[in-house]
């Protein structure tokens, strides 16, 4: 005898006689629920990211300093890939709209000009830490030389701080060597006047007085053109001002001269930007990282204090064309360096 099952009835053959029986082998059946099938694709994704958080207890109980920086290092990775797609999506804007950068809002034009910069300084580290376990090489050079090799998204809060410090610390001893360099150029200002109400303003500011907006708007002509102008400026006076954008210095005049012309009309077309958003709008993190970016040392100013120097430089800047931006770049030295002391003694 052979047996033959189909879904629903059962055939019996014995010898040659075929016998057909209908048994009920099983009610149908109708599945309903809520929750799909997991794909392989998300058991994966579940148990990896299972397995990542023991991994990090156990880093954080056995080695508390190392996940210290293994944190940081993967959230400062998530907040750059998170920017790298915001970036991505205002730059795809950028051409199915057919504007420029000067043209965007502030929010965004930031962003695309910080995040260059950022992807410049951390492409190095990036590649090292592509190949398998190399991660663990970055997380050696986090802690040999974390300010020298990594951005701001991978210090810590206590990093953040004291890097700033020493970066303006070393912005400022050249603060000494630019306004020597106006005083040694505007000796070849053809204006009489002009001469005098410039060298009067400098002698003030080296003898510790912080200039008004006003006073620094009387000469923005002598900076539109020969010996102040940005095609006018002698190798050294480009070398000190590149260090105190933070620009590299080592390169040839013309690629000096290039670059510091290109970063501060990113600026001015900022604070244009800036103008039309309002200091209002901006967080205060926002206005403090505007105010340390054009050459205040705002680590240890109050919010308030930001906010009113950056409303003078915003007065300035909106006073001045694009061929007297070279006094924009020379502010960052004349309206910082006694902004401190002149909140301590009020004038």
């Amino acid at each position: 005898m052979a047996l033959y099952r189909t879904g629903t009835c059962r055939l019996l053959v014995d010898g040659g006689r075929l016998r057909k029986c209908l048994v009920l082998l099983y009610q149908p059946c109708h599945l309903s629920t809520n929750q799909k099938p997991q794909s392989a694709l998300s058991l994966i994704t579940t148990k990896a990211k299972h397995l990542n958080s023991r991994y990090e207890h156990f880093l954080e109980r056995k080695f508390p300093n190392f996940f210290i920086l293994y944190s940081t290092f993967m959230r400062g990775l998530r907040m750059l890939l998170i920017e790298g797609k915001e970036v991505h999506r205002i730059r795809r804007k950028m051409r199915s709209q057919g504007i420029q950068f000067h043209q965007l809002p502030y929010r965004e034009m930031e962003k695309l000009r910080q995040f260059r910069r950022d992807i410049i300084k951390a492409a190095p580290v990036m590649i090292i830490s592509i190949p398998p376990f190399a991660n663990y090489l970055v997380f050696v050079l986090m802690y040999l030389f974390p300010r020298q090799l990594l951005i701001r998204h991978f210090w810590t809060p206590k990093q953040q701080e004291e890097f700033l410090e020493i970066y303006h610390n070393k912005r400022k001893e050249l603060y000494e060597d630019v306004l020597d360099s106006i005083l040694k150029s505007v000796c070849y200002v053809t204006e009489q006047t002009l001469q005098d109400q410039i060298r009067h303003l400098v002698n003030q500011v080296q003898q510790g007085i912080h200039p008004k907006v006003e006073n620094i708007q009387e000469f923005k002509a002598a900076f539109s053109g020969p010996p102040l102008s940005m095609t006018s400026l002698d190798i050294q006076q480009m070398k000190a001002l590149s260090r105190i954008m933070f620009l590299t210095p080592h390169l040839p005049a013309f690629f000096l001269q290039r670059r510091l012309r290109s970063h501060i009309f990113e600026i001015h077309h900022l604070d244009g930007a800036l103008l039309q958003y309002g200091v209002k709008e901006l967080t205060d993190e926002e206005v403090k990282r505007a105010c340390y970016m054009r050459g205040l040392n705002s680590t240890h100013l109050s919010i308030e204090d930001c906010r009113k120097w950056l409303d003078c430089w915003l007065l300035l800047s909106e006073k001045l064309k694009e061929s007297e931006v070279s006094l924009l770049l020379h502010s960052m030295v004349l309206l910082s360096v006694n902004y401190l002391q002149s909140l301590e003694k009020p004038m």
